[in-house]
């Protein structure tokens, strides 16, 4: 009995919520920041979890905090805790008749700047008892350990456990500002890119970009290669680099869309058409606050013309 006793003492759920606060943050005091506790009432939960454990949860060192072997595997399990704590929460607020609570939205950064951003503000409006977080990140957030809700990407899902939703095809087309085309001209052809500034994906950055290597390859002369301008591991980094009047480069349409100072140029130049998906977990299935979520993305991609 002794023996259980300890290992209850040991999973005290306030010292798990400070480890996990601490293994997220790197340090003590950042920690109690967020948690607004002392930085010494942290570091004693944290002693006092790993003498429970009789185990060290942390590599202390003068530059911060790293987990250990054993603080690594704890903190998976409390992230999957915590998931199924939050999963449950939204089913409860599901059983309520109007859709509330909390909605934790990821989505690429380009996308989620330039499009979804500006009309988020109706549903916001429409819909005022969900309480909304917009995560944008070209990394893909684990929507089983819900790190978000639901998701816009321009990836499909692998995990089987996860829904998708085809919302729209995304194309790509060369763009330049018309302060840098009035400067520097209209390109007719492909070769008359020779003469101009050029933005680009870098080839050292992943995921790549295929279509902006257009920009270096079309009709170039191999005894005299196009240097881009500017190299940029972001697309939203591109548009503005463009917009701002650097260069032409290769952008989404739906980031061009009712923008009147930029232009598209070099019409005969399409490029690959990329899907993005409307992606959420099984267990969201019945969600009132998902299903109006995507009910109201489809309206506004039916008003947009790509």
């Amino acid at each position: 009995m002794t023996a259980k006793r300890e290992v209850t003492y040991a999973m005290d759920w306030d010292k798990l919520r400070v480890f996990h606060a601490v293994a997220e943050a790197g340090s003590f005091t950042h920690a109690g920041e967020m948690l607004r506790l002392s930085q010494s009432a942290v570091s004693r939960q944290i002693s006092a979890l790993e003498e429970s454990l009789d185990t060290p949860l942390f590599h202390r060192h003068a530059r911060g905090l790293v987990l250990t072997e054993q603080g690594e595997m704890l903190l998976r399990a409390v992230r999957d805790i915590t998931g199924r704590l939050r999963q449950t929460e939204a089913l409860i607020t599901e059983s309520k008749s109007k859709p509330e609570g909390p909605l934790r939205i990821t989505c690429t950064t380009g996308l989620g700047a330039t499009w979804l951003a500006p009309r988020i503000k109706e549903f916001v409006e429409r819909y005022p008892h969900i309480d909304l977080t917009l995560i944008l990140s070209d990394n893909d957030l684990d929507l089983t350990l819900r790190e978000a809700d639901v998701a816009i990407r321009v990836t499909p899902p692998t995990q089987p456990d996860l829904i998708r939703r085809n919302l729209m095809t995304i194309h790509f087309h060369v763009f330049g500002s018309t302060e840098y085309l009035k400067k520097h001209g209209i390109p007719k052809t492909a070769k008359d890119l020779d003469k101009h500034r050029l933005i680009v994906f870098g080839e050292e950055f992943r995921p790549q970009l295929p279509e902006s290597q257009f920009l270096l390859t079309a009709e170039a002369d191999p005894a005299k290669p196009r240097r881009p301008m500017l190299r940029v591991n972001s697309v939203y980094g591109i548009y503005q680099a463009m917009r701002s009047g650097l260069g032409l480069a290769v952008v989404p349409d739906y980031m061009s869309e009712k923008v009147s100072d930029v232009v598209r140029v070099l019409p005969e130049f399409e490029g690959s058409a990329v899907d993005a998906y409307f992606v959420y977990p099984e267990a969201l299935r019945h969600s009132a606050r998902v299903g109006v979520f995507r009910e109201f993305l489809l309206q506004k991609i039916a008003e947009t013309a790509f």
